[in-house]
């Protein structure tokens, strides 16, 4: 790779900048810039949420497969609640997936995920009954992926 010098430099018989000869601005030399705060914050927080989500897609699954303790049989709820649980079990381990790659995809799909179950458990609670705390709960887990996000990309030099 060819060194990048700054006007008025004198170099050694090498193409090396000889002592003295000030400042140099040379690509292979450049220190690597490190991960800004936020992108670590970002994948951890990216993990973690993947990690939540395995466990929301394995609890749907013990629901279609009727482990859950008290519940009712997945064959006896009506059509639209099982298309909907079904929906979720497997949108919630692709997102899941995607969120522990960090990739940009799984962003994207676990934000499907997410609001598909906002927008349904606010719109119609009989096909995904969600108590408000835990809709307020996933809201905020939402907001703070975008405020991450954005602190992630607005330190991106």
């Amino acid at each position: 790779m060819k060194a990048l010098a700054k006007v008025g430099t004198t170099r050694d018989g090498r193409g090396r900048p000889s002592a003295g000869s000030g400042a140099v601005d040379r690509i292979e030399e450049a220190t690597p810039r490190q991960q800004t705060r936020w992108d670590v914050v970002l994948v951890w927080f990216m993990r973690i949420a993947a990690l939540a989500w395995v466990a929301k897609g394995l609890t749907t699954w013990a629901q279609i497969l009727d482990l859950l303790p008290g519940a009712s049989p997945f064959a006896d709820l009506s059509p639209g609640r099982q298309a909907t649980i079904v929906f979720f079990a497997v949108i919630d381990f692709v997102a899941a997936v995607g969120l522990w790659l960090t990739s940009a995809w799984g962003g994207v799909v676990w934000l499907l995920a997410a609001t598909s179950a906002l927008t349904l458990a606010v719109l119609t609670p009989q096909l995904l009954p969600i108590s408000t705390p835990l809709i307020a709960v996933q809201a905020s887990i939402v907001a703070i992926y975008f405020v991450l996000s954005w602190l992630a990309a607005r330190d991106v030099g």
